[in-house]
């Protein structure tokens, strides 16, 4: 199996968070590669990754930095594919890594999910990986229709809920 989505994460302490986004991409049945490079303390090999990314037939990367948050911005500096940013709450409530990786200068965009939005990046770079695939469109289709079949039950369940001064 040769990845087309790679999950990059500064260190093992991001690893929480981004396993949600290997678990979805997992259910979609979508190859990935999971990296762990650090914009700061091994600048040489994310520069290697990002511009052999293409070559090695990735099409998204999703990058996960907290902190300073420069990982997914220095990726898609030296890459043309897709990168969808996911700031990590490490400190400072995750605002810093928000602000770090959203605010991009013009011709070098990280599309950013929330803070700790591993799930949401995952979906959105199988969403990207769909507009050729209609096999994958099914599946995320599907995932959509679960998705509303959770909140209609979840409201069934509640309507039996029952208070004193309840009105629904």
């Amino acid at each position: 199996m040769t990845p087309i989505v790679s999950i990059v994460m500064g260190s093992m302490s991001d690893l929480p968070v981004m396993e949600k986004a290997a678990r979805f991409l997992d259910e979609m049945e979508i190859p990935f590669e999971m990296n762990a490079l650090s914009a700061h303390r091994t600048p040489e090999e994310v520069e290697q990754f990002a511009k052999g990314a293409k070559g090695r037939g990735i099409k998204v990367i999703i990058a996960a930095a907290g902190m300073a948050a420069h990982l997914g911005g220095v990726i898609a500096s030296m890459t043309t594919l897709p990168v969808v940013g996911v700031p990590v709450n490490s400190t400072l409530d995750g605002m810093d890594a928000l602000l770090a990786t959203v605010q991009m200068p013009p011709g070098v965009p990280v599309a950013t999910v929330g803070i700790n939005g591993a799930l949401n990046a995952a979906i959105l770079s199988v969403q990207m990986l769909a507009l050729s695939d209609e096999t994958l469109q099914e599946r995320l289709d599907i995932y959509r229709k679960n998705l509303k079949k959770k909140i209609i039950d979840a409201g069934k369940e509640l309507a039996k809920v029952t208070f004193k001064y309840k009105t629904s």
